[in-house]
C-alpha cells in the first residue's frame, strides 16, 4: 500500500511540474485539512491557518518546476507550512515571555511532527532504494532488520553460508548508504 501511495506521489509531482491542475487539486485536497491542522497546533486561530495554507499551496504552484520527483511532495508541503507559521508567529509575539513560551512550544511540537515525517520519509525512500536491489539481498536485508534476525539464523533459514549472507548485507548496507548520500547532497545543496 505505501508503495502505491509513492507511485502515486512521484506522478503526481510530475503532473504538477507539467502544469496540471487537477493533479494541483489532488494534492490540495491529500494534504490542506493536514497542513491546516499543523498549522492550527501552533497558532490556534482559524483565520491564520487558512492564510497558511493557501500561501504553502501558492508556493507550491509558482515554484512546481523546481520540484524533484524522486521526493515525496509531503516533507517539502510540512517545511514550508512550519516556515510559514513560525512567520505568523513572529509577527504576532509582542513581548520576550510570550514569545519564549511560544518558541518553547513550537519547538517541541515540531520536532515530534518533523520526526514522524522524516521516520515516514525514510522508510518510503528505503523501501525505493531497497525495490532497486537483487531479491536475494532484499530479502536478507529485510530478515536482518525488520525480523532482527542474526548471520547465522538467516544463513540456516535459506541454506547459504554465513559469509554469503554477510556479503549480500553488506552490499545492501553500503548500496542503501550511497543513494542517502546523493539524497541529503541533492536535498541541502
Amino acid at each position: 500500500m505505501q508503495k502505491k501511495k509513492q507511485i502515486c506521489d512521484f506522478e503526481l509531482i510530475s503532473r504538477i511540474k507539467e502544469g496540471d491542475e487537477s493533479a494541483f487539486r489532488i494534492v490540495f485536497d491529500l494534504y490542506s485539512s493536514k497542513l491546516y491542522a499543523f498549522s492550527y497546533r501552533f497558532l490556534k486561530e482559524k483565520e491564520p491557518c487558512q492564510e497558511v495554507v493557501q500561501e504553502v499551496f501558492l508556493n507550491l504552484w509558482i515554484n512546481r518546476a523546481k520540484l524533484d520527483t524522486q521526493y515525496p511532495i509531503a516533507p517539502y508541503l510540512y517545511t514550508i507550512t512550519r516556515r510559514l507559521t513560525l512567520n505568523v508567529l513572529r509577527h504576532v509575539a509582542t513581548s520576550q515571555s510570550a514569545m519564549d513560551k511560544m518558541w518553547l512550544n513550537v519547538k517541541k511540537v515540531s520536532n515530534e511532527t518533523e520526526e514522524e515525517v522524516f521516520s515516514e520519509d525514510l522508510s518510503r525512500f528505503t523501501e525505493q532504494v531497497l525495490s532497486k536491489m537483487p531479491k536475494q539481498q532484499q530479502l536478507i536485508f529485510r530478515m536482518s532488520r525488520h525480523q532482527e534476525l542474526s548471520y547465522d539464523e538467516i544463513a540456516e533459514e535459506l541454506n547459504l553460508s554465513r559469509n554469503t549472507v554477510k556479503n549480500h548485507l553488506v552490499a545492501a548496507l553500503k548500496t542503501l548508504r550511497t543513494q542517502l548520500n546523493k539524497a541529503f547532497s541533492i536535498l541541502f545543496f
